[in-house]
C-alpha cells in the first residue's frame, strides 16, 4: 500500500544519527511555492523557493509564499539554497527568505541565479552566489551535490543529486525530454543511468503533466506554426507569455524577422529578463529586430510585434490591462493576440476573461487550444515511466503537482516496478526520513499559507480573505445608535448605511424600529451589558432580517455609543 500522510497534526520524533529528513515546504498538492528542506547532522539544505499566485477566491493577495516557520529559528543552519532553474514558482520568494538572513548561499546554473540577482536588487539584497553548471559536483556541509543538465522550458534547468550518510536523493526540479530543444540542451539520460547505478534511494520526481499520455510535443514544433501565424496576420501582433521564457521570446524574434517585423518588449519583467538573457548568450536578438516601445506608434501596423506579459490573466500585468482598456497600447479590429503559455490551475477564468475582452476589441485570438503556439515544459506519462526504468530507485516521492497528479505519478511508479509501499504520497509540511535505503513519513509540521498583500507579508490571514470575500460578494451593512444607559433609551439612530448590498438604504427603515427595542429591552434588563454585547444584539437583529428580507449575508459593523 503507498504510503500517505495520516491527516491531522503529528509532531515527528527527533532525528535520528545517519539519518536524512526531508520537509516539503511547497509545491505538494500545488502548482507553485516549491520549496524543499533537507536535513542532515543538524545542517539545513533548501532546494528551491518559489512562490504561488493567488486564485480568484484570494483577492488582494500579490503572491503566496512558503511558510519558513519550521526552520525560522535554525536559519544559521542553512548551508545553501539549491536553485533547479529560473521561473518564478522556484525562486520568486528568495528575496523574502534573503531578508531573515541575507548571506545564505545561492547555488544555481548561470542564467538561474542571473534572475534571482536582478529580482534581489528590487529589494536591495546582494547575495552570496556560487555558479554551477552540469556535471559539477560541490559539497555543502554534510550534503554532496551533484548537478544534471535537464531539459524544460526556461535555458539552464538542472536536477540536483545529494549524497548523504543517511542516503541519496535525486530531485529533478522541473523537467521534460525535449528531444529536439531550441538550445541543443537535452535532459541528460546518461547522467542519470549512472546515477542509477549508483542507487537512487529516493528520487522526487516532477508531477505536474504525469496525468496526461504519451510525450510532450517538441518546441521545434512551435516555430512552423508561429511562422505560419506571423504570415496570416495583417496588422500587429501580440504575443502574450511567460517573463522568462527565453526559448519562446527566440522563436517570436525568428519569426519576426522573416517576415519582415520589428519586436518591443512589453512589461517590466519581460524587458529585464530578456536584457539579461541576450547579455549571457541565451537569446540571440537578428540585427536590427528589437525597438524600443515608445517607437512602436511610428511604424506601420504590419509591421510591428509585441512581446508582452499576461499570459496567465495577472491584474497588472500588460495584456490584462489591454483586455481592460487601461494600458496606452490599443487593441483594436484586426489585431492578433497569440496566448503562447499553459494555463496554470486556478488561473482559467482570469484567462478567459482577457480573451473574451480582447475579443470584444476585434482582436483575433489564437492559444493552445486553437493552434500549437505553446508545449508544456514538464514530462509527460511516457517520459516519466523511461525515467523510472532508468533509474531504478527504491522509493519514490511525487512532487510540483496537485494531488490528481501526484496520485497519477505515483501509479506510474508502481506499474514500473517500484513497490507501492515504497511510494510517498505526501503534503506541504509531511516529515519524511530516511535511512539504509528505508522512507518513512514519520510526522507533519505546521506548514500554512503565508500572504504577500503590498509591503505586508504574513499578516493578512484566511479570516481576513473571508472578510474580503464577503464585502465583494454580499456588500457591507453599518449601523451606528446613541444608548442613554440612565435611561435605556435611544438618543440618535439606528442610522444605517449599506454597500454593495443594491437595495436604497430606505429599505431599512422597516427595520429601524426593531432594532431600537431590542437595545433597549437589553439595556433595561441589565445595566451590566458591555457595549461589544449591545453591538451584537444589534447584529443578531439585522443579521436575521437581512438574511431573510434580502437573502444576503453581507458584513455587519454595528457602533453602538453611549450618550
Amino acid at each position: 500500500m503507498t504510503q500517505m500522510t495520516e491527516p491531522g497534526l503529528r509532531t515527528p520524533p527527533p532525528l535520528a544519527d545517519g539519518t536524512l529528513r526531508i520537509v516539503p515546504l511547497g509545491g505538494i498538492g500545488e502548482i507553485g511555492r516549491n520549496m524543499t528542506v533537507f536535513e542532515m547532522n543538524s545542517k539545513l539544505l533548501i532546494v528551491d523557493c518559489g512562490v504561488l499566485f493567488p486564485e480568484e477566491d484570494q483577492p488582494g493577495v500579490d503572491v503566496i509564499l512558503p511558510d519558513f516557520s519550521y526552520i525560522k529559528d535554525r536559519l544559521e543552519d542553512v548551508v545553501g539554497v539549491v536553485l533547479t532553474h529560473g521561473h518564478e514558482d522556484h525562486i520568486g520568494a528568495v528575496p523574502y527568505l534573503l531578508r531573515l538572513r541575507n548571506d545564505i548561499p545561492l547555488i544555481g546554473s548561470q542564467l538561474t541565479l542571473a534572475f534571482v540577482e536582478a529580482k534581489l536588487m528590487e529589494h536591495r539584497i546582494k547575495p552570496y552566489t556560487l555558479t554551477v553548471k552540469e556535471e559539477q559536483v560541490e559539497t555543502f556541509g554534510p550534503f554532496q551535490c551533484e548537478f544534471i543538465a535537464v531539459n524544460h522550458s526556461i535555458p539552464d534547468a538542472l536536477a540536483v543529486f545529494i549524497r548523504t550518510q543517511g542516503g541519496s536523493v535525486l530531485h529533478t526540479g522541473d523537467f521534460k525530454m525535449d528531444q529536439l530543444p531550441l538550445d541543443g540542451r537535452i535532459t541528460d539520460l546518461r547522467h542519470f543511468a549512472r546515477l542509477g547505478e549508483e542507487g537512487v534511494d529516493l528520487f522526487l520526481v516532477d508531477s505536474t503533466n504525469a496525468d496526461v499520455p504519451g510525450f510532450t510535443t517538441s518546441e521545434a514544433e512551435i516555430g512552423p506554426t508561429l511562422e505560419a501565424l506571423f504570415g496570416k496576420a495583417d496588422k500587429r501582433i501580440i504575443v502574450a507569455s511567460f517573463s522568462s521564457h527565453v526559448h519562446r521570446v527566440q522563436q517570436v524574434l525568428n519569426a519576426a524577422m522573416l517576415h519582415g517585423r520589428k519586436v518591443a518588449f512589453v512589461g517590466r519583467s519581460m524587458v529585464r529578463n530578456m536584457a539579461i538573457a541576450e547579455k549571457l548568450g541565451y537569446l540571440h536578438v537578428p540585427a536590427e529586430v528589437i525597438v524600443d516601445l515608445k517607437n512602436v506608434d511610428s511604424l506601420p501596423d504590419n509591421e510591428v510585434v509585441l512581446m508582452s506579459t499576461g499570459s496567465q490573466g495577472e491584474p497588472m500585468a500588460a495584456l490584462s490591462r489591454m483586455a481592460n482598456g487601461d494600458h496606452k497600447i490599443v487593441v483594436g479590429k484586426g489585431d492578433t493576440v497569440i496566448l503562447a503559455s499553459s494555463l496554470i490551475p486556478g488561473n482559467e477564468n482570469a484567462v478567459f476573461r482577457i480573451i473574451n475582452g480582447l475579443l470584444k476589441l476585434g482582436a483575433d485570438v489564437i492559444h493552445k487550444g486553437t493552434a500549437k503556439v505553446h508545449v508544456s515544459g514538464h514530462a509527460a506519462a511516457g517520459e516519466l515511466l523511461y525515467c523510472y526504468n532508468i533509474l531504478t530507485p527504491k522509493n519514490v516521492m511525487p512532487v510540483h503537482g496537485e494531488t490528481r497528479h501526484l496520485i497519477a505519478n505515483a501509479n506510474i511508479a508502481i506499474s514500473s516496478g517500484v513497490p507501492a509501499q515504497n511510494v510517498l504520497l505526501t503534503e506541504d509540511g509531511s516529515v519524511i526520513d530516511l535511512k539504509d535505503g528505508t522512507a518513512t513519513i514519520v510526522g507533519q509540521v505546521e506548514c500554512g499559507f503565508v500572504y504577500v498583500d503590498g509591503h505586508s507579508v504574513g499578516e493578512i490571514t484566511d479570516a481576513d480573505l473571508k472578510d474580503r470575500r464577503v464585502l465583494g460578494d454580499e456588500g457591507f451593512i453599518s449601523i451606528i445608535t446613541v444608548v442613554n444607559r440612565a435611561t435605556g433609551k435611544i438618543v440618535s439612530g439606528p442610522d444605517i448605511h449599506a454597500r454593495g448590498v443594491a437595495e436604497d438604504d430606505s429599505v431599512f427603515d422597516e427595520i429601524k424600529p426593531k432594532i431600537a427595542a431590542a437595545l433597549e429591552e437589553a439595556v433595561m434588563a441589565s445595566s451590566e451589558h458591555t457595549t461589544h454585547q449591545l453591538q451584537q444584539v444589534v447584529r443578531r437583529v439585522i443579521g436575521t432580517w437581512v438574511n431573510r428580507k434580502l437573502r444576503r449575508r453581507p458584513m455587519i459593523i454595528p457602533v453602538v455609543l453611549e450618550a
